[in-house]
């Protein structure tokens, strides 16, 4: 699945890089997403060369074949080992267990991003940062076919299938196995989200119509 995605995904700004080993030398993660991340690293590199990725999420090794979309020296040196660079890329292939592992730490952060808006718009300490859909892969969740999209505009949903996972400007889509009520709750964290929390509700929601089997 991750191979035949190509599409943009939204990345998540990580407040603390992630410490990365890139083909083995050291790189920081400084934005991901479910399909790709946006990294710093020595040396320079050109669109469409592979490497691989690793990095530890909870104690367990998340590693990603990755393909360059575009990058840029940020600073230059005298060979290519003081070289550094940003390189936006694409997760091609997950290796092992790694796409569930990339699934539960995107849906944390996303999860404790959200949490916190919502405290701070509410002058309350932050709570508990679980969220609907945070809890991906249970068994309840047998893998489906279709999408979800839901639409907001004038005060209202609009409810429909989709044919792809795409997420709208204006609202989010998500695998149609997902429960009313954790769907409800989303609508709701949407309504009183501010522009930043709506992007990281799409975020959250991909990681649910990433889920779904086209083929």
């Amino acid at each position: 699945m991750v191979a035949n995605d190509r599409r943009e995904f939204q990345r998540l700004h990580l407040a603390k890089p992630i410490l990365a080993l890139m083909d083995g030398q050291n790189a920081l993660i400084l934005d991901i997403g479910v399909g790709g991340a946006y990294i710093e690293h020595y040396g320079a590199l050109a669109s469409g060369a592979r490497f691989r990725l690793l990095f530890r999420w909870r104690g367990e090794d998340v590693e990603f074949l990755c393909e360059v979309r575009r990058s840029y020296v940020i600073r230059q040196g005298g060979d290519s080992l003081s070289i550094v660079s940003h390189s936006g890329v694409s997760f091609v292939e997950a290796i092992g267990d790694s796409e569930t592992r990339l699934n539960d730490m995107m849906a944390t952060f996303v999860g404790r991003v959200l949490a916190a808006q919502r405290a701070n718009a509410s002058g309350t300490q932050q709570g508990s940062e679980s969220l609907p859909l945070t809890q991906l892969g249970g068994a309840r969740r047998a893998r489906t076919r279709g999408w979800m999209a839901f639409r907001y505009k004038d005060g209202t949903w609009r409810r429909t299938l989709a044919t792809s996972p795409t997420q709208p400007p204006d609202g989010f889509t998500v695998a149609a196995y997902e429960e009313e009520d954790e769907l409800a709750m989303l609508c709701r964290s949407y309504e009183a989200a501010n522009d930043e929390g709506r992007r990281l509700i799409r975020l959250l929601a991909e990681l649910s119509a990433r889920t779904v089997v086209t083929s």
